[in-house]
């Protein structure tokens, strides 16, 4: 299913049915990164000596783990919403993190964190799961995850199902500030080597000098200050993010990657979304799709 967005051409194919990382310092957009839509060279031949200017290089694939690696398990969130007491409509980590001392934010999160314990005993692998994860190893595409999910069930899956395969950088809950921010992903990019040079663009979080982390949002517009021309700054353009939540795929969107969406009954509505551009019912179909070049 193919569709325009003004100048930025999205396809989507619609099928028939260290963990604990500290607080980045790194720079990031903060709006919406919005660039020509490229295709990824296909992996089923050698890279050529110049690539055409609409093809780029695939360098990682970045995943979610509940609903994307496992099966969903959305049952935690409205034990956590109840356990915290708070409505659907209120954010979990930004209730927890806009608790007023330290000591209620940590027994905020120790109560989520017992609840993610018990349900990690049952999850389930993604159909797929294993097949791509080989195939991208053979492929020595590198793979990371960004999750909101604490480091325990991500250790226990990874053992669980892909104990001979890599996943570096793992950033999880303790990395801030979440999904749908990019700065998970552009974290992950950034310590892949995978730079550009910016050209004094606005919209960068200033960094607090003292804590070494963002100004939290909604700080106004003097929290954003413009990059040095010339400086380093992450580029996640040759990534792909594949996720099952809203959250994955703006943040996706907003560090510059390839979007990708592991459908079901309940997020079908976001196949349809601004922020989603492939759409995918299994993880392994992602193998034939990536073969043959990702547009």
């Amino acid at each position: 299913m193919n569709r325009n967005f003004l100048l930025l051409l999205t396809v989507k194919r619609l099928d028939s049915t260290s963990f604990h990382m500290r607080t980045s310092s790194l720079i990031f957009r903060r709006s919406t990164i919005t660039t020509m839509a490229k295709r990824f060279a296909p992996l089923n031949k050698p890279l050529p000596a110049e690539l055409d200017p609409n093809v780029r290089k695939l360098e990682g694939v970045v995943f979610d783990v509940d609903g994307t690696l496992c099966l969903p398990q959305t049952y935690m969130f409205s034990e956590m919403r109840s356990a915290l007491g708070i409505p659907k409509s209120i954010d979990i980590l930004e209730h927890i993190y806009s608790l007023p001392t330290p000591e209620a934010q940590s027994a905020a999160m120790d109560s989520i964190r017992a609840i993610e314990r018990q349900a990690m005993a049952s999850q389930v692998a993604q159909p797929g799961l294993v097949s791509l994860m080989s195939y991208l190893d053979s492929r020595n595409i590198r793979k990371g995850i960004c999750t909101r999910n604490f480091d325990l069930p991500v250790q226990n899956l990874l053992t669980k199902f892909l104990s001979g395969s890599h996943f570096h950088p793992i950033v999880t809950r303790e990395f801030r500030p979440p999904k749908p921010d990019p700065a998970g992903i552009l974290h992950i990019a950034k310590s892949w080597g995978l730079v550009r040079k910016s050209t004094g663009e606005a919209g960068i979080p200033r960094v607090n000098e003292e804590s070494h982390t963002p100004v939290p949002q909604g700080a106004g517009e003097d929290s954003l200050r413009e990059t040095a021309e010339g400086e380093d700054i992450a580029d996640a353009t040759g990534l792909i993010m594949v996720g099952d939540s809203i959250d994955d795929m703006t943040a996706g969107r907003r560090a510059g990657a390839k979007t990708v969406l592991l459908v079901n009954d309940v997020n079908r509505h976001l196949a349809d979304h601004e922020h989603t551009d492939v759409v995918i019912s299994r993880l392994d179909e992602l193998i034939d799709l990536l073969e043959n070049g990702l547009v």
